[in-house]
């Protein structure tokens, strides 16, 4: 064999092959793996060959991301960042003070607060006119599903006592119906409507600066998850095709196609039109998202049995289904046999239910097709629907980082779903043991993008470095082969890479290198673990 153009040996390697799970060594000839073994491979060492040796330090697949919103993320990073801010007073410091820093916003958005640093998970109008009295603010929580607004947005926006709630969505209101500043779900959109539109510009450099981070964190590859226009954010779809072209995409991309909810098959051709619009080099735009529910935070998710008021109660809720499941069933099909893969957004136990009726219905529609349909978010599933995930081919797209204890599941959610619904959260295990295949991603920006960050609460139930030392749910725990599996060969999967995720011969050389390795040390220790190397096609993308 000629000689190879990158060798990495004195391994470990772990290939996520089942067959031969770790090896020592591996070499790498333009983009693709040649050989995978021991010492046998070092004989394509020649004069020219970039030789990595890998003592003490872990190679396994790059890590993809199967549900990720980059674009925003990337954006967000330079807007007023709230990430981790978790008491009141430093998040009103930390926007006076980019306010103050920005004199030239017409309006201050960006967003990343979290529920818990409120009472009830309600910021107030009057706490952002103390900051910012002057300007319109319009800042999103951490998960993207509401939004917090100042006195001068909603007046702008003319919301009023005598405005009515959304069908998606619902402004929440002071005692006399008076906006109190926060939005949910669609009722966004009445404000972020009149937000200055970014750029063409702004949404490449929201991207690029995207795709260093998460670079630097070891993903090569990922599926966005909302390509189009929604509550205001803008569809970043012309960033990917433009750095597809012009090369400086150097991630493989997937992406999720958004279906609006206020239509309905109509859409179907214009959605085909854009898959092809939206195909160059390593991007593609192949898959659909239906966001079928919202959140249980907010009490939108929607549940098979009503959620409970703060005495333990009954209330007459039982969320949102945003597409009439009858109505869903037929789309699915009909997207089936067009070729679409479709994404789900499903988080309550009802939503689920919808999702997998509607996939099986394309099955009997179409028969299997082997569009990769996948399920994501899956905070609440019922125990009967569990194994109706692998009969139907269906993945479950998990996001790790969710299930631990933390305030927002201990004060927000778990009160309001009772104890044995609060007990089907989060199901890993329980989806594995039935044989369902798993994908995991990160939501980011709803949620860090740190995959290792991921893979450590999927095994430990537990956040890094949590001073709360109990493990929630500890039967949903994943062993860490498993995990890893989600975030590599899983998501490949659901991204449609079949020739990554695994370190084969002829694959491609997606790679990540550790500075240790995780599989010799202690499982509470996975996230401590850094990336040191990252390289897609065998291009060096990342160094530490």
């Amino acid at each position: 064999m000629p000689h190879a153009d990158l060798v990495f040996t004195r391994g470990p390697v772990l290939t996520m092959d089942p067959a031969r799970t770790r090896a020592s060594s591996l070499a790498v000839t333009g983009e693709r793996i040649t050989a995978v073994g021991h010492d046998e491979v070092r004989e394509l060492v020649g004069p020219r060959t970039e030789v990595v040796d890998l003592t003490g330090k872990l190679l396994l697949p790059g890590f993809q991301d199967a549900h990720i919103h980059a674009v925003g993320g990337g954006s967000e990073l330079a807007q007023c960042d709230l990430t981790g801010v978790v008491d009141a007073a430093s998040c009103l410091e930390r926007i006076r003070a980019y306010a103050e820093a920005h004199p030239e916003r017409e309006w201050i958005t960006g967003g990343g607060w979290s529920l818990e640093t409120f009472a009830g998970g309600l910021p107030t109008r009057q706490l952002l006119d103390s900051v910012v009295p002057d300007r319109p603010v319009l800042l999103a929580n951490r998960d993207h599903h509401g939004a917090w607004a100042n006195t001068r947005a909603l007046q702008l926006a003319g919301i009023t006592a005598g405005t009515p709630d959304p069908a998606d969505g619902r402004i929440e209101r002071e005692a006399d119906g008076t906006p109190s500043g926060m939005l949910q779900e669609g009722a966004t959109g009445l404000v972020s409507r009149l937000v200055p539109p970014s750029t063409a510009e702004d949404r490449l450099a929201g991207l690029l600066r995207a795709q260093r981070l998460l670079h630097s964190l070891g993903v090569t590859g990922w599926q966005d998850a909302l390509l189009g226009s929604f509550n205001g954010m803008p569809d970043p779809s012309d960033a990917y095709l433009t750095a597809a072209k012009d090369g400086s995409l150097t991630a493989r991309v997937t992406g999720a196609l958004w279906w609006d909810r206020e239509r309905g098959g109509e859409q179907i051709p214009e959605l085909v039109a854009r898959r092809a619009e939206l195909t160059s080099g390593r991007f593609r735009a192949g898959s659909v998202k239906i966001m079928q529910d919202g959140i249980a935070e907010n009490f939108t998710a929607a549940m098979t049995t009503p959620y409970l008021d703060g005495c333990g109660c009954a209330t007459a809720n039982s969320g949102l289904s945003f597409v009439d499941p009858d109505a869903l069933r037929g789309y699915v099909a009909e997207l089936d046999a067009r070729d679409f893969q479709v994404h789900f957004h499903a988080l309550g136990d009802r939503a689920v239910r919808e999702a997998l009726d509607a996939v099986e219905a394309a099955v009997a529609a179409n028969g299997r097709r082997g569009n990769r349909h996948h399920l994501a978010h899956l905070q609440v599933v019922h125990p009967d629907d569990l194994r109706r995930f692998a009969a139907l081919g269906a993945i479950a797209n998990i996001q790790p980082l969710w299930a631990a204890h933390e305030p927002q599941m201990d004060e927000l959610t778990i009160p309001f779903l009772g104890p044995e619904r609060a007990g089907w959260q989060y199901p890993f295990g329980a989806l594995l043991r039935a044989g369902a295949t798993l994908a995991a991603g990160s939501d980011w920006p709803v949620s860090s993008p740190d995959p290792l960050a991921g893979v450590h609460v999927a095994v430990n139930r537990r956040e890094p470095g949590a001073v709360d030392e109990r493990v929630f749910l500890p039967e949903q725990r994943i062993d860490l082969l498993s995990a890893l599996a989600a975030y590599t060969a899983g998501a490949a999967h659901v991204n449609g890479h079949d020739d990554a995720g695994s370190l084969l011969p002829g694959n491609l050389a997606d790679l990540v290198v550790l500075d240790r390795d995780i599989l010799a040390a202690p499982p509470e220790e996975i996230a401590e673990a850094r990336v040191e190397r990252t390289y897609v096609g065998g291009r060096l993308v990342h160094a530490a």
